[in-house]
């Protein structure tokens, strides 16, 4: 009966070695955006939230052109999941982008604007972010977009 057991415990002290720690009800939003500039050479940094990337793509898949984000600034929000939310000024999209091993991927390219948004403002209205163009208000997920 002994010899049974031990396979059993030898088995479950080695499952137990191996889950990995799992710290739920994490909240990782930011609760208002950051506007962060463009350097010259097409980078963002918040000091903040300790981040910063390289802008020039983000711009290009915009519009097109490697040299449109000179003198621009970005506006970034974080939503509960740790997804960021970035637009600009005359920007049609909204971009979802999740982090992977220093990296920022896309993960969704939100249309929001025919013809460009003209004063985006980016808020914490959980579950979603909330883009104000004006007095135009539209929810967002990672998913899409919800018009009010």
């Amino acid at each position: 009966m002994k010899l049974i057991n031990f396979p059993l415990f030898l088995l479950l002290i080695i499952a137990a070695a191996c889950s990995t720690l799992k710290l739920q009800q994490a909240d990782f939003a930011w609760p208002v955006e950051s506007v962060l500039f463009v350097n010259d050479d097409g980078m963002v940094t918040e000091d903040r939230y300790s981040i910063s990337f390289d802008a020039r793509g983000l711009f290009f898949e915009e519009f097109q052109d490697s040299s449109v984000f000179k003198g621009k600034k970005i506006r970034i929000i974080r939503d509960v999941n740790g997804f960021y939310f970035i637009t600009a000024e005359k920007f049609k999209n909204v971009y979802v982008f999740k982090m992977d091993n220093g990296a920022m991927i896309l993960d969704n390219k939100i249309n929001v604007s025919e013809t460009g948004i003209t004063n985006p403002v980016l808020n914490q209205r959980p579950p979603y972010i909330e883009l104000i163009d004006d007095s135009k208000s539209i929810y967002l997920t990672i998913t899409g977009s919800d018009r009010n």
